[in-house]
């Protein structure tokens, strides 16, 4: 019998592995390899979710919003936002403002949804052709839209074929906002011809606006994963877990948007015609000078966005004239009447009454301001007057008249006490000494005086 071959086990040599052995052993350690791998490296090679940018408008709308709206769709278009939500609350504004953001956010390559919030706000006028030009429409709950109808805000009434014209226009503009975004365009024709308006809930029934949520987390939750057209392209909005930045407005742009408040700008205006009346009276005093002109500047940079009317203006520049010239001629009161009522009239006409609310001066600033200036100028003109009637109390003029004591007999010659002085004195009748004499004029440094006599006494105590 043939001996059986020797065991691997005992001649310490061991048996190759099986081809299917190997393979069975060499995938679970690739797969261990490659979940390791994709472990370590995802975290530190992903990148972080564009992020989204809120902007707030709770205003009127002037160039300033205009600027505010263009520099924010910026700086989202640099960061590759992946959506610009517009808080919207404003009574309307400027034509050219409006078209100004509208062009703004038709231009953007980063999706831009107008968000009319927070509850009781409202997108009127102006704002409703800002809203319909977005690419995302939402309100909130208790907010409004509408009454887009155009107004002139120039100073003067347009007459009907003008008026036919800017209103065709409007309404075509409207219609054109709508329809691009597949909105109710009749609807948004009806706001600028008949100034209609809706509540949130109605703008959404008549498709007026995509969308009605509570808050800003809800509005942002309803953004992701929807579609949008810009140009050509098909944009997809993603916010889930995308950071949300918001961007106030800037140091500049809150003082330009405080100076086009037409209360403000009525008070710079003032100011600086204070100023100029100043120092055209004290010439020299610089101070007012300066003053009076930056706040001119400053009024005139306000009164370009408001309803201001010029010759209301001119007006009240004519009052400060004639303020000025009653302290260089003596009409006796005459050109300061004339003045005031100059004031008056200017600071009713500076803003139209038929103009909205937001671009007229109220009432009360509007009586307080002309009331203190008719007191004030009436209250210095007064005592230029009184200065000029008044007699005088030093030189020579300031010694006629007055009384004073023989200190020595006075034959034609001698010395007389006169306001706590010794003078020497000239008199043609004599004087005793101790009684009094009243001076009628001076010879150099030597008072002419007389006798003071009862009916004298009794005339200046009069």
């Amino acid at each position: 019998m043939t001996p059986s071959a020797p065991s691997h086990k005992y001649l310490g040599i061991r048996a190759p592995l099986h081809p299917h052995t190997r393979y069975r052993l060499l995938v679970p350690c690739l797969l261990l390899l490659l979940a390791f791998a994709r472990g370590s490296a995802w975290p530190s090679s992903a990148a972080p979710p564009p992020p989204v940018l809120v902007a707030t408008i709770a205003a009127p709308i002037t160039p300033v919003t205009a600027d505010y709206l263009a520099s924010v769709i910026e700086r989202a278009e640099a960061e590759k936002a992946t959506v610009l939500v517009v808080e919207l609350d404003t009574p309307g504004g400027l034509d050219t403002a409006m078209r100004q953001m509208v062009q703004a956010i038709l231009r953007s390559s980063v999706p831009v949804a107008v968000y009319v919030s927070p509850s009781g706000a409202r997108a009127a006028s102006a704002g409703v052709l800002i809203t319909l030009a977005s690419d995302v429409a939402a309100m909130a709950p208790g907010t409004n839209i509408g009454a887009a109808h155009p107004v002139n805000i120039g100073g003067g009434s347009m007459d009907n074929t003008m008026s036919r014209k800017v209103e065709n226009d409007a309404a075509a503009y409207a219609r054109s906002l709508a329809a691009r975004h597949e909105r109710n365009a009749e609807w948004a024709e009806s706001a600028v011809r008949e100034s209609a308006s809706l509540s949130a809930k109605d703008a959404l029934d008549r498709k007026v606006i995509d969308l009605v949520v509570p808050g800003l987390p809800d509005l942002l939750s309803r953004l992701d994963g929807r579609e949008i057209t810009k140009g050509e392209s098909v944009l997809t909005i993603r916010t889930k877990g995308a950071p949300v930045t918001r961007v106030p407005m800037g140091f500049r742009h809150r003082v330009l948007s405080a100076l086009a408040d037409p209360n403000i700008a009525y008070i710079l205006m003032m100011i600086g015609v204070y100023g100029i009346y100043f120092e055209l009276a004290s010439p020299g005093a610089v101070f007012p000078g300066v003053v009076g002109g930056i706040s001119l500047v400053l009024g005139f940079y306000a009164l370009q966005t408001l309803s201001a009317n010029y010759a209301g203006f001119l007006l009240i520049l004519l009052a400060v004239i004639l303020f000025f010239l009653e302290l260089k001629v003596p009409s006796h009161g005459a050109l300061s009447i004339g003045g005031i009522v100059s004031m008056v009239l200017g600071s009713l006409m500076l803003f139209r009454e038929s103009a909205d609310p937001f671009l007229r001066v109220s009432w009360s600033v509007l009586i307080t301001m002309v009331a203190l200036s008719a007191v004030f100028f009436t209250a210095v003109i007064s005592l230029a007057v009184r200065s000029q009637i008044r007699k005088p109390a030093t030189g020579p003029e300031g010694m006629i008249g007055e009384t004073g004591e023989a200190v020595t007999d006075l034959d034609g010659r001698g010395k007389v006490r006169v306001v706590g002085e010794l003078w020497d004195a000239r008199c043609g009748r004599p004087v005793r000494k101790g009684e009094q004499v009243t001076v009628k004029g001076m010879d150099g440094m030597t008072l002419l005086v007389e006798p003071r006599r009862l009916g004298d006494a009794e005339s200046k105590g009069g």
